[in-house]
């Protein structure tokens, strides 16, 4: 995994419905390598000629959206009020810097101080419409020169490595697996496949559909984050998946039961190759394959995870040595299914 093409596209802001960013980045990085188009919701439909002609049909899918915020209204004061975009803890925003809208408005996401919360409000967790961020604006008809009711707010965040090979950012979920799909773009692939780069997962799995029925593909592979927990507090299965594990093989989330042949073949070529592979402890979470498996008359579909700490968060950790382990098993199960 090259760390410098991760980190350029974590560094774009994208939330869902405002991927155009992240689209223009991706389609500068394969057009070179691949014919491609745009669909009508802003997904890019990626056409890789490989080698020699697949027996089967075989989509990869990533999505490039990012959770975030929506601003919903300016108060009096200049501060603006905000919606969550995707599952976003309201816990892990307060004091956060943040951007606002295409100018990237710096801004800071407040709450109500401490010292005025009563006893009740004290024991429950905040909700967003306690929240407000603020832009350094006097008043509402400052705020408006700067903002318009419908701007993202995005995570500010910087890209770095720490650690025994960690690495710390926004949108790890789902840039890495943007960042695998360009690699595989860009290198010598034996078959051709189709790479589709989805809009809106974060609200609904919205892009996958429309992407999946137009490439109508035998076999589908979602190249993803997922919710590690191995964190203090959490113990055996409600650790999820652990970082310094491998990738993470899924047989079943909330939106998903998988092919089982797919994943016992995912198992056995990483247990062949030596790369270092793990399963989820919980049925939790979900991702593109949801509405991917259940297009036209039905999807062969695996998933292949890079697990995540702290996942939707301004602040996700992963481990490059996992995200190794995804890309070479992602190649394999790519030749595999185009085969099978």
């Amino acid at each position: 995994m090259r760390t410098e093409l991760l980190e350029k596209l974590c560094q774009i802001n994208g939330t869902s419905g405002d991927e155009s960013r992240v689209r223009d980045f991706i389609i500068s990085q394969i057009a070179d390598y691949c014919e491609h188009k745009v669909d009508p919701l802003g997904s890019i439909i990626a056409y890789k000629k490989g080698a020699s002609s697949a027996k089967n049909k075989v989509m990869i899918s990533a999505h490039m959206d990012e959770v975030g915020m929506i601003v919903t209204s300016i108060k009096s004061d200049g501060t603006l009020t905000v919606s969550e975009v995707g599952g976003v803890d309201p816990r892990v925003v307060i004091g956060r810097q943040v951007s606002v809208g295409e100018s990237d408005i710096n801004g800071v996401i407040g709450a109500k101080a401490i010292h005025n919360l009563s006893a009740e409000e004290r024991k429950k967790a905040p909700k967003f419409s306690s929240l407000y961020v603020d832009i350094g604006a006097a008043d509402r008809e400052e705020a408006e020169k700067l903002v318009s009711l419908g701007d993202r707010v995005y995570f500010a965040s910087e890209f770095l490595t720490f650690g025994d090979g960690y690495i710390k950012g926004k949108a790890i979920d789902d840039r890495f697996g943007c960042a695998v799909m360009i690699e595989l773009i860009q290198s010598e692939l034996p078959y051709d496949c189709v790479f589709t780069f989805v809009v809106q997962e974060e609200v609904g799995l919205r892009g996958a559909r429309p992407a999946a029925y137009t490439v109508d593909p035998d076999f589908a592979l979602v190249i993803e984050a997922t919710t590690a927990a191995d964190i203090p507090l959490a113990s055996g299965e409600k650790r999820c998946c652990e970082l310094g594990k491998g990738a993470v093989v899924s047989h079943m989330d909330r939106s998903t039961i998988y092919d089982k042949e797919l994943y016992n073949i995912s198992r056995e070529i990483a247990n062949e190759q030596g790369i270092g592979w793990q399963t989820k402890t919980m049925v939790a979470g979900g991702n593109d394959s949801g509405a991917i498996h259940i297009s036209r008359g039905g999807v062969r579909t695996t998933a292949i995870s890079a697990p995540c700490r702290y996942l939707h968060s301004p602040s996700c950790v992963v481990k490059l040595s996992d995200l190794d382990d995804c890309e070479k098993l992602a190649k394999l199960m790519i030749e595999k299914m185009c085969t099978l």
